[in-house]
């Protein structure tokens, strides 16, 4: 018997279902994010969750910008990737270690984090004067997460009074669209009136220069 003849359309129709399956199973590479995107993302407490979306496909960029390139906003979401056991196996020590580091260069999150840590005794012990010292220079500079915990804990008695001015201050301006963080804010700035003369409320309450 002569074997059947398959002809072009035939061939190419085989050749494309073989090709097909192989096809699918490819997986679009994810770009790395930009420094924008990523302090976006850690703003929004949602960058452990875009690692974990995108498969964990960038492991290695990000490593290699956290521990070579020294980026900030990389090494705060590697060294949570650690501490979490995100993507990667759990290492605190050294998850710990890149927190620091990020703060250390000033990364607003990263030193509201590192506080926040200090202060509740996660990874580490609790240490409220190390807690203060975080929370006030991540606070200075804008995390409005940072002033209302800084703002607690002097209203705890923790700190000195003579801070009372600038957390009143930086809460009377904070400005948030949450509801519930509104109602914290009023909440925080009424008890710390109350460890204050009212001049020295009415002078917080004066526009920033």
């Amino acid at each position: 018997m002569k074997s059947a003849m398959l002809s072009p359309l035939a061939l190419l129709l085989l050749g494309l279902s073989v090709l097909a399956p192989a096809a699918a199973q490819q997986i679009d590479a994810v770009q790395l994010y930009s420094q924008d995107e990523l302090l976006e993302l850690i703003k929004t407490n949602s960058h452990l969750r875009r690692v974990q979306a995108d498969d964990c496909q960038l492991v290695d960029d990000i490593e290699a910008r956290a521990d070579i390139m020294r980026l900030p906003a990389y090494q705060f979401l590697f060294g949570d990737m650690l501490a979490y056991a995100v993507c990667v196996p759990r290492n605190v020590e050294r998850g710990w270690d890149l927190m620091l580091q990020a703060a250390a260069q000033g990364l607003p999150e990263a030193l509201e984090q590192v506080g926040r840590y200090y202060h509740i005794g996660r990874f580490v012990q609790v240490d409220i004067d190390k807690a203060l010292v975080y929370l006030h220079e991540a606070a200075a500079m804008g995390n409005l997460n940072a002033k209302l915990r800084y703002a607690q804990l002097l209203v705890d008695g923790y700190g000195s009074p003579v801070d009372y001015e600038q957390s009143y201050r930086w809460l009377h301006h904070a400005i948030t669209a949450d509801s519930a963080t509104h109602a914290r804010i009023q909440r925080l700035l009424q008890q710390l009136a109350k460890k204050m003369p009212a001049r020295v409320v009415a002078s917080a309450k004066q526009p920033v220069k």
